[in-house]
């Protein structure tokens, strides 16, 4: 679909460096966009991921890196090899250059300034370019709902200044009835731009829910994202699943496009004939919607899937490394009623079959109301904020 000559563009940069999530969550984010009528340069700077959404909206592949792991401190390319200051001054001069190409009306950073440090080198030049272009593109802000908080107060210091300095709006993808920036960001108070709380994104478009309720005969669905960190995840749950409820049902284990080849070897070797394996599938949230039982781990575009579509849901956070975002969200919704959680290092055959079993006597409609619209009020939000700076 190409874009009319007449339509505000908007720049959406996104990085993905573990996971898919983020990347997710961004394409619904372009999508609702596209749909308010914006044409959207979509440019991603992660590891490129077959069949991602995008509604319409480009999409700008800049020279791909990836964390090694998850420290998150070594960037390495498509060859895993570390990215050194050419790679960087490259991949600078491709954004600078199609900021000057396509002269957007809105540059959109997903998650910078609260988040993804690491690509200062050429975040920040794309920042002092929108601020001194004639055009005077808006600036915002895509941030998730929790924040992994920084423990040094000289970073946070630095998301505020780089916030106060360059944007004109944090859009914050969250129902604050649920979480609030100030939750997980002390120095929230210090901000002086607007928060706009969109409400949360879910990535899945049109999600229906089965008139039929399907406890009695659904499958168990096991699910990890993108499965970069969810190896251990899956086989543990494949360990314990001889001794689990509804063990006799079949169980669908989809692992993510990034799942290591020697855990999706494990499954496979356990031939079991009610056990299917599957790397991707695209209609995630209808397995979802169809399952008797959802277990999985918790990052954002999972949870938001699993609210919309009613499922019952046992989830296991991810807790590696600096990561306490999976935890706390899990927490906050589990508390509200939607769902159960098993903490990683409480992963065994015993408690896991506890939490199912509570997940199993939830009714279908016990999900709490939290608001799932934020794609296409972010979208508002957008449209609404470049027709005001072109008619001052």
């Amino acid at each position: 679909m190409s874009a009319r000559s007449d339509q505000p563009r908007v720049l959406l940069y996104v990085q993905n460096l573990l996971g898919i999530g983020h990347l997710r969550r961004a394409a619904a984010v372009a999508r609702g966009l596209v749909a308010e009528g914006l044409a959207v340069d979509f440019v991603s700077g992660g590891m490129p991921v077959p069949h991602l959404p995008l509604g319409g909206a480009e999409l700008v592949q800049l020279p791909p890196v990836r964390a090694l792991d998850d420290a998150f401190k070594v960037l390495v390319d498509q060859h895993d090899r570390p990215i050194d200051d050419g790679f960087r001054d490259a991949r600078r001069d491709r954004l600078l250059a199609l900021l000057a190409e396509r002269r957007p009306a809105a540059v959109i950073t997903e998650l910078f300034p609260f988040g993804r440090r690491q690509m200062r080198f050429e975040l920040l030049p794309l920042l002092e370019a929108a601020r001194e272009a004639p055009w005077r593109p808006v600036v915002l802000s895509s941030m998730r709902d929790i924040l992994v908080t920084k423990p040094r107060a000289d970073r946070n210091r630095e998301i505020v200044d780089t916030l106060n300095a360059y944007y004109d709006v944090a859009m914050i993808h969250a129902d604050p009835r649920l979480v609030r920036l100030e939750r997980t960001f002390p120095m929230a108070a210090d901000i002086r731009v607007p928060l706009a709380y969109t409400g949360y994104v879910v990535n899945a478009d049109d999600l229906a829910i089965p008139e039929a309720d399907p406890l009695a005969t659904g499958e168990v669905l096991v699910s990890a994202g993108g499965g970069a960190v969810g190896h251990d995840f899956m086989r543990r749950i494949a360990d314990a699943m001889p001794a689990l409820p509804l063990a006799d049902r079949t169980w669908r284990f989809v692992t993510g496009h990034h799942m290591r080849a020697d855990a999706l070897d494990y499954l496979r070797g356990l031939g079991r004939p009610n056990l299917v394996v599957e790397t991707m599938r695209p209609d995630l949230p209808a397995l979802m919607a169809g399952a008797a039982l959802s277990i999985s781990q918790a990052g954002y575009n999972t949870l938001l899937e699993l609210m919309a579509v009613r499922a019952r849901a046992v989830v296991v956070p991810f807790e590696g490394g600096v990561e306490t975002e999976q935890r706390l969200r899990a927490d906050l919704l589990a508390e509200a009623g939607a769902l159960e959680v098993v903490p990683e290092t409480g992963l065994r055959p015993a408690t896991l079959a506890a939490a199912i079993g509570r997940a199993l006597a939830r009714p279908r409609d016990a999900v709490p109301a939290v608001d799932l619209d934020g794609a296409r009020a972010a979208a508002a939000l957008v449209m609404r904020a470049v027709r005001e700076r072109a008619a001052a």
